[in-house]
């Protein structure tokens, strides 16, 4: 099982980045997935979540407005664009799979996922 995140980088505050989690090995039509955060020295938290359908999303109120979830089961991959980039929004992002569930749930508690992939850094300078 691999979840493979990508597209974290060195960004300036205001400016968009976009990360992708491929995943290979899971039946990913079935698949809820999520995207949680890790900042220096934090806990990690819960970001964004999507259904198997894309059709049900959630977020932490801190991105609500500027950081978009979406999966294109086509690709077997999950997206989290985001926007209005702030330096507390510096961490390490990862992405989870949840597997088996219906098509319209989504799991904000890390616990619920039991894949996880390994990790992309994200720098906001100010």
């Amino acid at each position: 099982v691999q979840l493979q995140a990508s597209g974290g980088g060195l960004v300036q505050a205001g400016d968009s980045l976009r990360l992708a989690c491929e995943v290979s090995t899971l039946p990913f039509r079935s698949t809820a997935m999520g995207w949680f955060r890790q900042a220096p020295g934090k806990e990690r938290e819960f970001v964004a979540g999507i259904s198997v359908s894309g059709l049900f999303t959630g977020y932490t109120d801190s991105v609500e407005g500027r950081f978009t979830v979406s999966r294109d089961n086509a690709k077997n991959t999950a997206y989290l664009e985001m926007s209005a980039l702030k330096p507390e929004d510096t961490a390490v992002y990862y992405c989870a799979g949840k597997v088996g569930v219906g098509s319209n749930e989504w799991y904000q508690y890390a616990k619920s996922y039991a894949y996880w992939g390994q990790g992309t850094l994200v720098t906001v300078s100010s």
